[in-house]
């Protein structure tokens, strides 16, 4: 996976290379964890929490099918967060995600259970669906002027109650099979028996080539610019520590069905939308409009017009996590989405997002996401009640923002 780095960006800023002696490998790895305090603190988090309950379930936590289950049961959330860490990074909100989410897999149930539409263009239109409620939410908030939290409450109730039209009240069943592969299947198997999953193992080793490739690029382009990087030793174990995870999540996968076709979406999603927001033109205005709207407007950042992007995509994202959804419960149910919206804000909060906007990756949001779906997985499986649960999670969303407040304190930002 990327690590998306946003362009406000918290390097530690430092000497240039070659200027002298240079500081120690433990000064220089010191200085790296401060600056990157919000980035690198979530992925402490989630090793910790992983190893607790690794540890505490009698290491059930890390098992095969439990790896896959953990992916597939939070991959709508998963979809969400990344979107919704777009919409609080542009300094709006979105409630209305958990809603459109429903709404979504009811259409898709009544084409395909009631109308016999192919499942590939019931999914187009879905999806162009959600693009369109996204662009109606986004007009009254890009062009009007009203504020997202209202356009979406207003959106939140709207589309609960097009999906209690649409559905009648009653629940739609069964999807075709390749449908529910969108949430349920795996990569078909290939090639000669080796006791573990070909493609999975093929696409690991892709995964690491890509990684290490971009790791020497960066430190490349790092040093052609005189800034700060790692000393070669703390480099090399920098990238044989992300092989080493790579490899361990692959073969924990392919020992057991293989990637389940979701983390393929997914990972699409993380790549294309951490690019966007990395990279290109578009995701650096988000960041401008939310760290300083009237600055950004001042130099030429067309504000509607990157709002009303803003929305389309996370309409489109929406309708995408509410067919996954319905895929896996093999069901449109008028009860799909609820509180989907909160789940998706507290994992970008906790993967990092400011509540000012203008701060947040797509990475932190998927790093946030699945803090919430470990925590969910182990908390039952050592057998914590969901009253507890929802206790333990409102802690964690709590002590990840109050974290956040800290940091800016300690950094004056």
């Amino acid at each position: 996976m990327t690590t998306a780095v946003q362009p406000s960006a918290d390097h530690p800023a430092g000497p240039p290379s070659g200027t002298g002696p240079g500081p120690s490998a433990g000064a220089v790895l010191l200085a790296a964890l401060r600056g990157n305090l919000r980035q690198y603190g979530m992925i402490i988090a989630l090793a910790a929490i992983v190893v607790l309950f690794q540890i505490w379930t009698g290491n059930a936590l890390l098992l095969p099918n439990n790896v896959s289950n953990i992916v597939q049961q939070n991959s709508y959330i998963l979809i969400l967060a990344m979107g919704m860490m777009i919409v609080i990074v542009a300094g709006h909100i979105d409630l209305s995600v958990g809603s459109l989410a429903a709404f979504t897999g009811a259409v898709a149930a009544v084409l395909m259970v009631q109308q016999h539409l192919h499942w590939l263009p019931a999914l187009l239109l879905c999806l162009l669906i959600g693009a369109a409620a996204g662009a109606w939410q986004g007009f009254w908030i890009a062009y009007v002027g009203i504020p997202s939290f209202i356009v979406t409450l207003a959106g939140m109730l709207l589309f609960r109650g097009a999906t209690q039209i649409v559905l009648a009240g009653q629940s739609l069943s069964p999807f075709p099979g390749p449908f529910q592969d969108l949430a349920q299947g795996f990569l078909p198997e290939a090639g000669p028996y080796t006791r573990y999953h070909n493609p999975t193992l093929l696409i690991g080793l892709l995964v690491v080539a890509g990684l290490l490739l971009r790791e020497r690029r960066d430190r490349r382009r790092r040093a052609a610019h005189s800034l700060e990087v790692l000393p070669r030793s703390l480099w090399l174990a920098k990238c044989a520590a992300i092989t080493a995870a790579v490899a361990v999540f692959t073969l924990t996968l392919a020992s057991y069905h293989g990637v389940p076709v979701v983390l393929l979406i997914m990972c699409a999603l993380l790549l294309g939308l951490g690019f966007v927001m990395r990279d290109a033109v578009v995701g650096r205005h988000v960041y401008a409009l939310g760290g300083n709207r009237a600055a950004a407007r001042l130099s030429g950042v067309r504000d509607g017009r990157v709002t009303f992007l803003v929305f389309v995509t996370m309409g489109v994202l929406a309708a995408l996590a509410g067919c996954v959804y319905a895929a896996r419960l093999n069901a449109g149910t008028p009860q799909a989405g609820i509180n989907f919206e909160l789940e998706a804000i507290a994992a970008a909060f906790i993967g990092g997002a400011s509540m000012s906007g203008g701060v947040g990756t797509v990475f932190g949001a998927v790093t946030g996401a699945l803090v919430l779906g470990v925590l969910n997985n182990g908390m039952s499986l050592v057998g914590i009640g969901t009253d507890h649960q929802q206790v333990i999670k409102g802690l964690v969303l709590l002590a990840a923002v109050g974290f956040d407040v800290w940091n800016k304190r300690r950094t004056g930002t």
